[in-house]
């Protein structure tokens, strides 16, 4: 395991190999990981290195301690918000929350447990599957503090769950359990205290195992029919498809078929 921090830096991210999955932990449990400046900018490196490495296939973002995060430390990030906003991201690093700078190349899991805040809850629109332990609480606070939402719940939110399911939480600040999260949409899987990590790790075990080309193809058109209509994206199909059928791991794909044995992708 290593972390993204410096000696002048407190560690608040922690990341991992298991094979071509990179864990992304939030590390700051004695804070219910509330995230700093610190944070930000680790997180963000983190998700730089995921997208990069091309050993890297998959990220599962989890969290040390009972809570995956109570949002933003406030204390230490509204000092830091200047009149152009607030600017965590390095030239290598990409922002989590993809609400600005470079798009991420790669599927990311969550497993969330505990309280479950704001920036999480955007932290989990902004990723492709999600994992809740049954005892996750959710809220975006944002509009009992003050502010909005800033990391792209305005957006994904109502896209994700529907307008009026959005707009119920996001309006009130009310907290919402687990139950009603699955119910609108907002996260795939809801398992006992305790399992969400594994449940989560199973799953990105297993986008891993598939060839890595296919897999961000398939999440680029996706996207990019979100970001910028069915047509741009079905311009894109025929395009795509012709790539990766000249691919190794097409290849691959069809001698594995052809045999009835696993495919072994390379990424190539």
């Amino acid at each position: 395991m290593t972390d993204t921090g410096t000696p002048a830096e407190p560690v608040r991210i922690t990341t991992e190999r298991r094979g071509h999955v990179l864990l992304i932990r939030l590390d700051r449990p004695e804070k219910r990981n509330a995230a700093d400046f610190s944070m930000l900018q680790q997180l963000s490196a983190a998700y730089g290195e995921l997208d990069s490495d091309p050993e890297l296939r998959v990220g599962l973002v989890h969290a040390a301690g009972d809570h995956f995060t109570a949002g933003l430390d406030l204390a230490d990030i509204g000092p830091r918000i200047t009149a152009d906003g607030i600017d965590y991201v390095d030239a290598d690093g990409i922002n989590p929350w993809q609400v600005s700078g470079r798009a991420l190349t790669k599927p990311v899991v969550m497993a969330v447990q505990g309280i479950c805040l704001t920036l999480g809850i955007e932290l989990m629109l902004a990723s492709d599957i999600v994992v809740a332990a049954d005892s996750t609480r959710f809220g975006q606070l944002e509009v009992s503090r003050g502010i909005l939402p800033f990391g792209g719940a305005t957006l994904r939110f109502p896209r994700a769950v529907g307008w009026g399911n959005a707009m119920r939480w996001i309006l009130t600040g009310d907290m919402f359990d687990a139950a009603e999260a699955l119910r609108i949409g907002l996260v795939q899987e809801v398992v006992p205290d305790g399992i969400q990590f594994d449940r989560a790790l199973e799953l990105a075990e297993r986008i891993a195992a598939q060839a890595p080309l296919a897999v961000q193809a398939a999440l680029a058109n996706a996207r990019l029919a979100v970001r910028s209509g069915d047509q741009a994206a079905e311009a894109e199909l025929q395009p795509a498809l012709v790539r990766l059928a000249s691919s190794d791991d097409a290849r691959i794909g069809l001698e594995a078929f052809a045999s009835r044995t696993t495919a072994r992708f390379t990424g190539h």
